[in-house]
């Protein structure tokens, strides 16, 4: 007998915890016994029938039960509502939360990559004369010559300005720091010599040695960029006075006729250059300005003629 009461006890458990299990599962952690009843959509028929089954063999061994439930386990289950609630509010308040973008530290960069060049780009080098280059800079710069790295040409202090010369390079590296440029050097052109006429008086029919001799009858310019490196001499029957330097830098001469200071003399230079008369009866007389660059070595001739029919009125 105590067997059997054993047995029957098994069973009960066994299936209140099915039963139990059952309802939490198909109503979660509210126990509402008659609202499960109700509600058939939401159990099984297969499920229901099976469990009546069961309740009716024990009550047909003339066992009855109660089921009663602790009330803390409503409290707890209401507590794990809440819970869940506020969870459910955290959550829907950062589902669109999008998170900002993650701040890299500033690059750290080399002082010296910030500098800008300290000779400007748009100064002109020249070669076989001097140069100046101006250090705009913060830090010494160094002018190189390409095929002698080694040495530099001239070294320029922070805000200084040196003059150096330069040979035949095609161009040079201006070195700061730790950066290097380079810079393109131009030929050294020769001199251009442009002669002008600024007299009148030799477009008339009769012509005048003294006339000539107490004016400009031309003006000789000469244009170079080193002009301080140039020879210029002159050749002919001439007074020329200069140079002068016009607003550009370059070389100007008054040029005047020199031929004879007496008619005498102006006689005796018929006899000689008597060959010298034009067609139209006028007399010419040549003169040349040369140029040499003593640097390049360049040479340039230019001339021009002066002419008269006689030597006074």
């Amino acid at each position: 007998m105590i067997n059997r009461n054993r047995d029957a006890k098994f069973v009960i458990y066994q299936v209140l915890y099915i039963f139990l299990i059952t309802i939490l599962a198909l109503k979660g952690a509210e126990l509402n016994l008659s609202r499960v009843a109700l509600e058939e959509e939401t159990v099984d028929i297969s499920v229901k029938d099976s469990l009546a089954a069961i309740l009716d063999s024990l009550y047909a061994l003339g066992i009855d039960f109660s089921i009663k439930i602790d009330p803390k386990v409503l409290d707890e289950n209401e507590e794990m509502k809440q819970r869940l609630a506020e969870l459910n509010r955290k959550l829907e308040a950062v589902k669109d939360f999008v998170p900002p973008p993650e701040e890299k530290e500033p690059e750290i960069i080399d002082e010296q990559t910030l500098l800008q060049s300290p000779i400007s780009l748009k100064q002109t080098f020249i070669q076989n004369t001097w140069n100046i280059a101006k250090n705009s800079g913060t830090v010494p710069t160094r002018i190189i010559d390409p095929a002698n790295p080694n040495n530099p040409i001239v070294t320029i202090p922070p805000g200084g300005e040196k003059r150096f010369d330069l040979q035949d390079q095609s161009e040079v590296i201006i070195k700061f720091g730790s950066q290097e440029e380079r810079i393109k050097v131009i030929p050294n052109r020769p001199p251009e010599v442009d002669i002008e006429l600024v007299t009148t008086k030799m477009s008339h029919s009769d012509i005048y040695v003294r006339e000539l001799q107490r004016i400009t009858a031309f003006t000789v310019k000469i244009i170079d960029k080193r002009p301080g490196q140039l020879k210029v001499t002159f050749s002919g029957p001439i007074s020329v006075i200069g140079p002068q330097k016009d607003s550009k830098g370059n070389l100007v001469y008054n040029v005047s006729l020199r031929l004879a200071s007496t008619e005498t003399k102006y006689d005796d230079w018929l006899e000689i250059n008597g060959d010298l008369q034009e067609a139209d009866g006028r007399y010419k007389a040549n003169f040349f300005f040369i140029v040499v660059d003593e640097r390049t070595k360049d040479r340039v001739q230019v001339g021009d003629s002066f002419y008269f029919t006689d030597f006074s009125k």
